[in-house]
């Protein structure tokens, strides 16, 4: 056997430890060529479509090609550090140092070809239904058909077999073999007790702590500011969180005799301090990197929600028409009569309302205030409620989003205002109603048409046309916006089509999602991976314990029960405390922006906590089942 085989089969008899790498190298290989893919389709060549979307997915690729380094460059440690016993093993058989880092070398690259390969298949296969979600979310109108991508291929595969080439002579450069003493003993010698400082276990919970409670506190701009120093002190905080606090925790509890010495918790918190303390960095690594992950997609999904949504609630209607301040009412009947012609060339049913806004001087504003019928006829296309003052009653409308300014409430001053009559009469406002309806107006008054008629001369006047579509009919105003915005004179700068607009916010904005999106599974398929290494890193060591403890009457379902409980909590310790630092995060977004996030923010972060609950499923199977086969 050739040393070349020996290294082949020495992979093919690690294929337990080297899967979880080889499967996560073929994802981040199968992501990048999907943006190869994108940014070589015929489609974009031809510069119709976004440019900003080849450029993100250009960045994109590039940020994923970098990751990929030092994710595989983590993951060759780790295997190194658990194949001290092979390399003393070699040492004693006659192996050089020379043949070591060699052996390691063409290990590295034969598993890179491998999973090189497997991830330009992989991107092959999947290829067309990657193109038809990247067509509706990257909203274009050109139709991304198949292709065979010959240079997506030649760009991946050149770029990664360079990239594992690299790590591959990095690695076997510099890896440095102990005594072998030291690593024929390295995994039976003694630890220690793991050990924690009182001090930094309550400087871990206090730095935690401050910085949850100062995200929590800021509102508006402010966030900005204090997002550097929480994120410092949140990012200690959790090192000193796995490294200190944890461990002390466990031995608070083991001085528990109630709770140490029932059933078989001794084995499991005897295991766990040890467990925790090696794992400590691996464990910080997975929060921090899941948390970017977790925070990055909540805060573009929120982001795009807040957008979206806040574009519908200010203009609840299908098309707003606003005319300059000197259009005549020929001018503004004229254009009214160009949107209906256009309406109805698109087939589309619409409603029409119009009003003459007034603007009166009530204190040191000047406030529109309108009639009861008026205002009922604009409630009345959204299906809004409507109001009904009595005589000499006034009603304060504002937005329901109209906190979202700064300084004092519209609602506020105007309830402390009178409106005043002809014949000298004040009104007093009664009531303050949240309402949808001219949602352009940050606060004005309701009057009954008998006191509206009894108003003064306005100071200026305005004009306000709407109209409201029949459900269903999306597409068809989409069209109209377009038509209006190639249509010659002003109308498109009058007229603000709702849907027309968030169609174009989407279609700016979709692929930094789809790019965030992708960059954020890459980063949590990463983390996932992390701890699947480190887990099965120590699975020999934990078959030998448990054989041990099998032979002093350790019953299959207490094996089971005890391995269980150690992987759940190994595997989720992290992820829990990601998720944590995510809710805080992504709480402080919704400050900052002044918009209630809870239902984007527990979709994101629910569907994250789904996916890892169903990878320790998988993974805890797999553990037990080789624990399972050699103790009993």
């Amino acid at each position: 056997m050739t040393f070349r085989q020996f290294a082949f089969n020495n992979v093919l008899r690690n294929k337990r430890m080297y899967i979880a790498y080889l499967l996560s190298s073929m994802f981040t290989v199968m992501v990048f060529f999907t943006f190869a893919i994108f940014a070589f389709h015929p489609a974009f060549s031809g510069g119709s479509i976004n440019q900003n979307a080849l450029l993100g997915m250009g960045v994109a690729g590039g940020i994923i090609y970098v990751f990929s380094f030092f994710f595989v460059l983590y993951s060759m440690s780790s295997f190194l550090q658990s194949r001290k016993k092979e390399f003393g093993l070699l040492i004693m058989l006659g192996a050089s140092n020379k043949q070591i880092r060699l052996m390691v070398f063409l290990e590295n690259i034969l598993i890179g070809f491998f999973a090189t390969v497997g991830g330009i298949v992989s991107g092959l296969v999947f290829a067309k239904a990657i193109l038809l979600i990247a067509e509706n979310v990257l909203i274009i109108s050109e139709t991304l058909d198949f292709y065979f991508p010959t240079l997506a291929i030649i760009v991946t595969f050149i770029s990664f077999l360079f990239l594992f080439f690299c790590i591959s002579l990095f690695v076997s450069f510099v890896l440095r073999t102990k005594r072998l003493v030291d690593l024929i003993k390295g995994d039976k010698q003694s630890k220690g007790e793991p050990k924690a400082s009182i001090i930094l276990s309550v400087l871990a919970a206090l730095l935690l702590i401050s910085g949850y409670i100062t995200a929590m506190m800021v509102e508006g701009i402010y966030v900005v500011y204090v997002m550097i120093p929480v994120i410092l002190v949140v990012t200690l905080g959790t090192y000193l969180l796995f490294t200190q606090l944890s461990v002390y925790v466990i031995r608070r509890l083991k001085n528990n005799t109630s709770i140490f010495w029932r059933k078989t918790n001794m084995l499991l918190f005897s295991d766990l301090s040890f467990r925790l303390k090696d794992n400590a960095r691996t464990f910080f690594m997975v929060a921090i990197i899941s948390t970017v992950a977790f925070s990055a997609i909540g805060s573009l999904y929120g982001f795009g929600s807040y957008l979206t949504k806040g574009t519908k609630e200010a203009s609840p209607y299908a098309i707003t028409y606003s005319p300059f301040l000197d259009d005549t009412k020929a001018m503004i009947e004229e254009d009214a009569n160009t949107i209906n012609a256009i309406l109805q060339e698109e087939n589309i049913d619409a409603k029409m309302a119009s009003m003459e806004l007034h603007y009166h001087e009530i204190g040191e504003r000047s406030v529109v205030i309108a009639s009861a019928s008026d205002y009922n006829r604009f409630a009345a296309l959204i299906g809004d409620k409507e109001l009904h003052p009595e005589g000499n009653e006034a009603i304060v409308v504002e937005q329901s989003d109209a906190n979202i300014a700064e300084g004092p409430k519209a609602s506020e001053v105007l309830m402390e205002a009178s409106v005043k009559l002809q014949n000298g009469q004040e009104i007093q406002p009664t009531k303050v109603v949240e309402s949808a309806v001219l949602s352009a107006m940050n606060g004005y008054y309701v009057v009954n048409d008998k006191d509206f008629k009894q108003l003064g001369s306005p100071e200026r006047k305005d004009h306000s046309v709407v109209w409201n579509a029949e459900e269903g009919q999306t597409d068809q105003i989409i069209e109209v916006g377009r038509i209006i915005e190639r249509s010659e004179g002003d109308l498109q700068y009058k007229t603000f089509i709702t849907d027309y607009t968030i169609y174009e916010i989407n279609k700016a904005y979709g692929p930094i999602l789809f790019i965030g999106l992708f960059i954020g599974i890459v980063f949590f398929v990463s983390a996932g991976s992390f701890l699947y290494f480190r887990l099965f890193t120590d699975l020999d060591e934990e078959k030998r314990k448990f054989q041990a403890i099998a032979k002093i009457g350790l019953t299959q379902s207490e094996l089971q029960k005890v391995v269980n409980r150690q992987i759940a909590i190994l595997f989720f310790s992290p992820i829990v405390v990601a998720l944590v630092h995510g809710a805080v995060a992504l709480t402080a977004l919704s400050r900052l922006f002044n918009y209630n996030l809870t239902v984007e923010s527990s979709l994101v972060l629910g569907s994250f906590a789904l996916i890892q609950v169903i990878y320790f499923l998988i993974v805890r199977f797999f553990y037990v089942k080789q624990v399972r086969r050699i103790v009993f």
